[in-house]
């Protein structure tokens, strides 16, 4: 079975960070560890909320525990989101190396959360600098949004050719696996939205219909995602397209619905057998 030690933030209503990897993966039949870095009322999109932080070394005392237990050889990927602080993120690369002892074939994904396109960055200052210098170099995989993408490799991208090419300066400096989970693209269709995965071996790309509106915690369902299905099949292409079939498939529940959070219970069934599969395309 599959194993992910997850660690992200946490919030007691709505899905983000944990709350919206969790219970997926768990649905896909994914093992979880999950090591929550906040535990938040809500998220900070809200403007107001409850919580505590944890410091640094909580997280480190949860993660000696686990090891305690002699399970972290069983853990096939460590997957961090938002990380709050650089003395969290200096922990999670520590924990990332501890399970690599622990089990050498493991990998470390990381999604660099960090900012959007309208939003401008929403983390603390510094945190953009450390996950650009140090956090990313030292990942497997990477699952930057289209902001995001530039801010890492001191880019613009609004062409196909542009995106790709800061995807490959971006695996350059460490990451196998490079997947741009949105971006608009304007040489791609009106109101179509790219998802794009770049290895050494090849890119590929999934176009799908750009929803009337925006979610919280979409990004970390589909670093989840593609996680899950890339450690099931070492294939990039296929992961990226049960991965798009699988997030928009959820995104249109939550639409129908109208509902602000992302419906992931009402959705659940979309997460083994989505209702959309749409065409992956081979760019490279």
């Amino acid at each position: 079975m599959t194993t992910i030690l997850s660690i992200q933030s946490s919030v007691a209503y709505g899905h983000v960070g944990n709350s919206a990897a969790t219970f997926p993966l768990m649905r896909m039949g994914v093992e979880v560890l999950p090591v929550l870095t906040v535990h938040f009322s809500n998220h900070t999109g809200y403007g107001a909320w409850r919580g505590p932080l944890l410091a640094a070394d909580d997280v480190a005392q949860v993660i000696l525990g686990i090891d305690e237990r002699d399970v972290l050889g069983t853990v096939d990927a460590v997957l961090s989101g938002y990380q709050g602080a650089e003395e969290m993120g200096r922990e999670i690369l520590r924990a990332v190396e501890l399970v690599k002892q622990r089990n050498p074939a493991a990998i470390y994904c990381c999604d660099p959360v960090m900012g959007d396109v309208g939003r401008g960055m929403y983390v603390r200052p510094g945190i953009p600098e450390f996950m650009r210098d140090h956090v990313v170099p030292k990942a497997q995989i990477v699952t930057p949004n289209q902001f995001e993408l530039d801010f890492l490799t001191g880019r613009t991208t609004t062409t196909l050719a542009e995106t790709l090419a800061a995807a490959h300066a971006l695996r350059a400096v460490g990451p196998e696996v490079v997947v741009v989970t949105s971006a608009v693209i304007e040489d791609a269709p009106e109101d179509s939205l790219a998802m794009l995965a770049v290895t050494g071996e090849g890119a590929w790309q999934v176009l799908t219909p750009r929803l009337p509106r925006t979610f919280t915690g979409s990004g970390d369902l589909t670093a989840a995602t593609f996680l899950a299905h890339y450690l099931r099949t070492g294939d990039a292409a296929a992961a990226l397209g049960v991965t798009a079939d699988v997030v928009f498939s959820v995104l249109e529940v939550t639409t129908r619905s109208g509902k602000a959070e992302l419906q992931l219970v009402a959705a659940q069934d979309e997460l083994v057998v989505p209702s959309h599969h749409f065409e992956v395309t081979r760019l490279a």
